[in-house]
């Protein structure tokens, strides 16, 4: 009997994109650019930006899918401010950055030279993004930006809620907040983190504490064990 080989993908969009100023989005292009290398350096991640609002990506280590999506969400909400600067109107952006789902499954092609995605897994991420409403317009209401989609129920099961719970935290963590985390889940210490901000190790802790920082440490290791029982 063949095992299966699970993988991950991530599919996102940018909330609220058109209500940014010409020069918030070169900021945001400026930040995903980034962001892609970031992903590649550190997971060896292929992702990739369509359309300028618009990330996906192939993830071969799928137990590390829940991080690198916190590390997406936090990465962006960490410039939210500045991307948004002087446009009241991008608040949805400012509070949730992007709209992101994780796909747990099989990937049957992969040709980063060509840029081929397939499988299940990127279509189970990129279809729970394509039935998202749409998010530009004054009257545009956001409930959710955090999903996970899996061949595997119980991955569901568990992580749905888990992923809910944190679409709040993130949703209300300022954007200094976010920037620790961030880094956090790049594996930085306190000590290294303050010296990268410029701020002191104390307010790190702070911000730390405050932006929930050990129910995101537990959920990834939570999720890393999770992936790995499939694998048996």
């Amino acid at each position: 009997m063949t095992k299966t080989q699970f993988k991950a993908s991530i599919s996102g969009d940018i909330v609220s994109f058109t209500s940014l100023s010409i020069e918030g989005r070169e900021l945001l292009e400026q930040r995903l650019k980034d962001l892609v290398t970031l992903l590649d350096k550190h997971f060896s991640v292929f992702a990739r930006v369509i359309k300028g609002d618009y990330l996906e990506g192939y993830l071969p280590q799928p137990g590390q899918a829940l991080r690198v999506a916190l590390l997406v969400k936090y990465y962006i909400k960490a410039a939210s401010d500045k991307i948004a600067s002087g446009r009241k109107e991008a608040g949805l952006f400012r509070t949730y950055g992007i709209r992101l789902a994780i796909g747990i499954g099989e990937i049957s092609r992969f040709d980063p030279v060509k840029g081929i995605i397939d499988g299940e897994a990127i279509y189970l991420s990129g279809r729970i993004i394509n039935s998202q409403p749409g998010t530009h317009g004054k009257n545009a209401i956001v409930k959710s930006t955090f999903f996970i989609a899996s061949s595997q129920q119980n991955i569901e099961d568990e992580f749905g809620p888990v992923l809910a719970l944190l679409d709040v935290l993130i949703a209300k963590s300022t954007a200094r907040q976010c920037e620790v985390i961030y880094l956090k889940l790049l594996g930085h210490n306190e000590e290294e983190i303050s010296q990268t901000l410029g701020i002191t190790q104390a307010t790190v802790n702070q911000h730390s504490r405050s932006g929930g920082w050990n129910a995101v440490q537990k959920a990834v290791d939570r999720f890393s064990i999770a992936i790995k029982q499939l694998e048996i």
